[in-house]
Protein backbone atom coordinates (compact mmCIF):
# COMPACT_ATOMS: atom_id res chain seq x y z
CA UNK A 1 0.00 0.00 0.00
CA UNK A 2 1.44 3.71 -0.80
CA UNK A 3 1.97 6.23 1.80
CA UNK A 4 -0.75 8.93 -0.10
CA UNK A 5 -3.13 5.45 0.44
CA UNK A 6 -2.69 4.95 4.08
CA UNK A 7 -2.96 8.77 4.93
CA UNK A 8 -6.51 9.34 2.93
CA UNK A 9 -7.68 5.44 5.52
CA UNK A 10 -6.36 6.94 7.94
CA UNK A 11 -8.17 10.93 7.42
CA UNK A 12 -11.26 8.71 6.69
CA UNK A 13 -10.99 6.84 9.81
CA UNK A 14 -10.02 9.52 11.84
CA UNK A 15 -13.37 11.61 9.76
CA UNK A 16 -15.36 8.66 11.60
CA UNK A 17 -14.07 7.85 14.72
CA UNK A 18 -15.00 12.08 15.20
CA UNK A 19 -17.96 11.61 13.97
CA UNK A 20 -19.40 8.92 15.68
CA UNK A 21 -17.79 10.77 19.24
CA UNK A 22 -19.42 13.75 17.85
CA UNK A 23 -22.57 11.69 17.81
CA UNK A 24 -22.24 9.73 21.29
CA UNK A 25 -21.98 12.88 23.00
CA UNK A 26 -24.87 14.87 21.62
CA UNK A 27 -26.98 12.17 22.47
CA UNK A 28 -25.87 11.51 25.92
CA UNK A 29 -26.38 15.24 26.58
CA UNK A 30 -29.87 15.23 24.57
CA UNK A 31 -31.34 12.37 26.44
CA UNK A 32 -29.80 13.10 29.96
CA UNK A 33 -29.10 16.93 29.80
CA UNK A 34 -30.56 19.33 28.52
CA UNK A 35 -33.16 19.47 26.02
CA UNK A 36 -34.56 21.95 22.91
CA UNK A 37 -38.25 22.22 23.14
CA UNK A 38 -40.55 25.33 21.20
CA UNK A 39 -43.43 27.03 22.51
CA UNK A 40 -46.37 26.33 20.58
CA UNK A 41 -49.18 28.42 21.57
CA UNK A 42 -50.42 31.22 23.67
CA UNK A 43 -50.65 29.58 27.22
CA UNK A 44 -47.57 30.94 28.49
CA UNK A 45 -48.17 34.71 27.46
CA UNK A 46 -46.34 37.39 28.21
CA UNK A 47 -43.11 35.34 29.67
CA UNK A 48 -42.83 33.06 26.81
CA UNK A 49 -44.06 33.25 23.52
CA UNK A 50 -44.90 30.97 20.76
CA UNK A 51 -42.32 29.74 18.40
CA UNK A 52 -39.76 30.47 21.31
CA UNK A 53 -37.19 28.27 21.55
CA UNK A 54 -36.03 26.61 25.26
CA UNK A 55 -33.73 24.80 26.52
CA UNK A 56 -35.06 22.00 29.11
CA UNK A 57 -32.21 21.36 31.57
CA UNK A 58 -33.06 17.38 32.93
CA UNK A 59 -30.95 17.48 35.61
CA UNK A 60 -31.50 19.55 38.80
CA UNK A 61 -34.73 17.42 39.59
CA UNK A 62 -32.57 14.48 40.44
CA UNK A 63 -31.23 16.05 42.93
CA UNK A 64 -34.26 17.80 44.44
CA UNK A 65 -38.07 18.01 43.89
CA UNK A 66 -39.50 20.46 41.64
CA UNK A 67 -40.08 24.13 43.07
CA UNK A 68 -43.46 26.78 42.79
CA UNK A 69 -43.06 28.86 40.17
CA UNK A 70 -40.56 26.59 37.95
CA UNK A 71 -41.41 26.67 34.39
CA UNK A 72 -41.35 23.02 33.23
CA UNK A 73 -41.83 20.83 30.46
CA UNK A 74 -43.67 17.44 30.92
CA UNK A 75 -45.49 14.75 28.90
CA UNK A 76 -49.32 16.05 28.50
CA UNK A 77 -51.83 13.98 30.65
CA UNK A 78 -54.25 11.75 28.69
CA UNK A 79 -57.07 13.51 30.08
CA UNK A 80 -55.84 16.66 28.22
CA UNK A 81 -56.52 15.50 25.10
CA UNK A 82 -53.47 15.37 23.30
CA UNK A 83 -51.86 12.32 23.03
CA UNK A 84 -48.81 11.04 20.70
CA UNK A 85 -44.97 12.20 21.37
CA UNK A 86 -45.39 15.52 20.55
CA UNK A 87 -47.42 16.58 23.83
CA UNK A 88 -45.11 18.32 25.87
CA UNK A 89 -47.04 21.15 27.82
CA UNK A 90 -44.89 23.74 29.31
CA UNK A 91 -46.43 25.29 32.66
CA UNK A 92 -45.75 26.93 35.88
CA UNK A 93 -45.99 25.13 39.08
CA UNK A 94 -48.67 26.74 41.26
CA UNK A 95 -49.23 23.43 43.44
CA UNK A 96 -46.83 21.09 45.18
CA UNK A 97 -48.04 17.37 46.68
CA UNK A 98 -49.63 16.97 49.63
CA UNK A 99 -51.06 21.09 49.39
CA UNK A 100 -54.43 21.62 48.98
CA UNK A 101 -55.14 24.10 45.77
CA UNK A 102 -58.06 26.32 45.29
CA UNK A 103 -59.39 29.00 42.73
CA UNK A 104 -61.68 31.40 43.62
CA UNK A 105 -62.50 34.88 43.30
CA UNK A 106 -59.93 35.27 40.10
CA UNK A 107 -56.81 34.04 42.41
CA UNK A 108 -55.32 30.58 43.57
CA UNK A 109 -54.66 29.79 47.32
CA UNK A 110 -52.49 27.67 48.47
CA UNK A 111 -53.26 25.97 51.81
CA UNK A 112 -55.92 28.51 52.46
CA UNK A 113 -53.32 31.28 51.66
CA UNK A 114 -53.50 33.68 48.43
CA UNK A 115 -50.37 32.77 45.94
CA UNK A 116 -48.21 35.44 45.69
CA UNK A 117 -47.55 35.87 41.70
CA UNK A 118 -46.54 39.00 41.05
CA UNK A 119 -42.62 37.89 40.33
CA UNK A 120 -44.17 36.45 37.09
CA UNK A 121 -47.71 37.90 36.83
CA UNK A 122 -49.33 41.33 36.68
CA UNK A 123 -51.65 41.58 40.03
CA UNK A 124 -54.61 42.34 37.47
CA UNK A 125 -54.40 38.76 35.65
CA UNK A 126 -57.49 37.43 36.97
CA UNK A 127 -57.84 32.69 37.20
CA UNK A 128 -60.60 31.25 36.53
CA UNK A 129 -61.57 28.35 37.48
CA UNK A 130 -61.58 25.47 34.45
CA UNK A 131 -63.50 22.49 34.94
CA UNK A 132 -61.85 20.37 36.81
CA UNK A 133 -61.46 23.34 40.11
CA UNK A 134 -65.49 24.20 38.95
CA UNK A 135 -67.15 25.64 42.03
CA UNK A 136 -64.28 26.51 44.28
CA UNK A 137 -63.41 22.89 44.58
CA UNK A 138 -60.79 22.37 46.46
CA UNK A 139 -57.76 20.07 45.46
CA UNK A 140 -55.41 17.93 47.51
CA UNK A 141 -52.40 17.05 45.79
CA UNK A 142 -51.24 13.46 46.11
CA UNK A 143 -47.82 13.16 47.13
CA UNK A 144 -46.20 12.79 43.65
CA UNK A 145 -48.58 15.07 42.34
CA UNK A 146 -48.48 18.72 41.14
CA UNK A 147 -50.42 21.33 39.78
CA UNK A 148 -49.98 23.68 36.98
CA UNK A 149 -51.03 26.47 35.24
CA UNK A 150 -50.05 28.65 32.17
CA UNK A 151 -49.19 32.39 32.69
CA UNK A 152 -52.00 33.44 30.69
CA UNK A 153 -54.50 32.03 32.81
CA UNK A 154 -57.58 33.22 30.19
CA UNK A 155 -56.38 31.21 27.47
CA UNK A 156 -54.37 28.01 29.24
CA UNK A 157 -55.74 24.64 28.96
CA UNK A 158 -53.89 23.28 32.50
CA UNK A 159 -54.51 22.11 35.80
CA UNK A 160 -57.82 23.82 36.27
CA UNK A 161 -59.12 22.14 33.01
CA UNK A 162 -58.01 18.61 33.64
CA UNK A 163 -56.03 18.09 37.02
CA UNK A 164 -52.88 17.44 38.46
CA UNK A 165 -49.38 16.27 36.88
CA UNK A 166 -47.34 13.12 37.98
CA UNK A 167 -44.02 13.67 38.81
CA UNK A 168 -42.95 11.38 36.57
CA UNK A 169 -44.16 13.01 33.58
CA UNK A 170 -41.99 16.43 33.87
CA UNK A 171 -39.49 16.09 31.57
CA UNK A 172 -37.62 18.81 33.19
CA UNK A 173 -37.26 22.65 33.67
CA UNK A 174 -37.06 24.90 31.37
CA UNK A 175 -34.67 27.49 32.14
CA UNK A 176 -33.04 29.28 29.02
CA UNK A 177 -34.58 31.18 26.19
CA UNK A 178 -32.05 31.14 22.77
CA UNK A 179 -34.48 32.17 20.05
CA UNK A 180 -36.02 34.32 18.69
CA UNK A 181 -32.85 36.28 19.60
CA UNK A 182 -34.78 38.87 21.11
CA UNK A 183 -35.71 36.63 24.06
CA UNK A 184 -31.98 35.73 24.16
CA UNK A 185 -31.42 35.02 28.40
CA UNK A 186 -33.10 32.93 31.41
CA UNK A 187 -36.91 32.09 31.91
CA UNK A 188 -38.37 33.79 34.84
CA UNK A 189 -38.63 31.52 37.65
CA UNK A 190 -41.31 32.48 40.34
CA UNK A 191 -38.92 31.78 43.62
Amino acid sequence: MTITKQKVIDWVLDFVETIVSSLAIFFIIYIFIVQPHQVNGHSMDPNLQTGEFLLTEKVSYRFHQPHRGDVVVFQAPVSSGCIGDDCDYIKRIIGLPGEKVKVSNGKIFVNDQQLDETSYLSASVITGAGSFTAGEKEIILAENQYFVCGDNRSASSDSRAWGPIERDSIVGRAFFSYWPIGTFGLIKQGH
